[in-house]
């Protein structure tokens, strides 16, 4: 079994004793608060703030000049690309993908006058979800399962389940599998995905699993 330890500075005995035992790995550039839970296996790369009481799962990917603010989850194998926020409210269950340069938002009136830290409004990101690059997501919605956000959307609601939304604001434009792959369904409303041969049936707008239909 492979064991991640922090990297830190050779000056610094203290904080690499305390870290010696730990099965992650952390960068010697990032700060980890004291609050936050950090899964097995979960990596934390160059420049990256994990903020108080943040819980981050197994096997997450934490990638370059990541902020993670204080309250925020994170499922398992949640994988979060370069200079992104997650800002507090957000809930990303397991294996949800978070491409470079994405944008949450957590108030949907700010003021810089007014204080309005106790109206964070709560956006939850479905298992297997993914979310394309430069995307922005606003406060308050629910990025269904399996569904595939294109790079630069800007989505202001709800999106269904294996859903595949683009542009600005974010429109349905078709489904995708769980492989992430286009799915084309036939008079009968079937459809296979051409990749993991997983095959799929949309009933009154709404995509499922065949095994979950049975």
């Amino acid at each position: 079994m492979l064991i991640f330890e922090i990297l830190l500075s050779p000056n610094d005995p203290a904080e690499s004793k305390k870290y010696k035992m730990k099965n992650f790995f952390i960068h010697e550039s990032s700060y980890i608060e004291e609050s936050a839970k950090v899964g097995k296996g979960t990596k934390i790369w160059h420049f990256s703030h994990v903020m108080a009481n943040c819980e981050l799962g197994k096997n997450c990917n934490i990638g370059q000049n990541v902020v993670i603010s204080p309250n925020v989850k994170l499922g398992e194998n949640v994988k979060i690309q370069n200079n992104v926020s997650i800002y507090t409210g957000v809930i990303a269950e397991d294996n949800v993908f978070i491409g470079p340069s994405v944008v949450f938002t957590n108030i949907i009136n700010p003021r810089s006058s007014v204080n309005r830290r106790g109206e964070y409004i709560k956006t939850i990101l479905c298992e297997g979800s993914s979310i394309g690059a430069n995307s922005t997501i606003i406060c308050g919605v629910i990025i269904g399962k399996y569904s595939l956000i294109g790079a630069g959307s800007v989505v202001t609601k709800n999106v269904q389940n294996y859903s595949l939304v683009v542009g600005n604001p974010a429109r349905h434009v078709g489904w995708v599998s769980q492989y992430g792959n286009k799915l084309k369904f036939d008079e009968s409303g079937f459809a296979i995905c051409n990749e993991s041969k997983q095959k799929y049936v949309l009933l009154k707008n709404e995509v499922k699993l065949i095994d979950e239909t049975t």
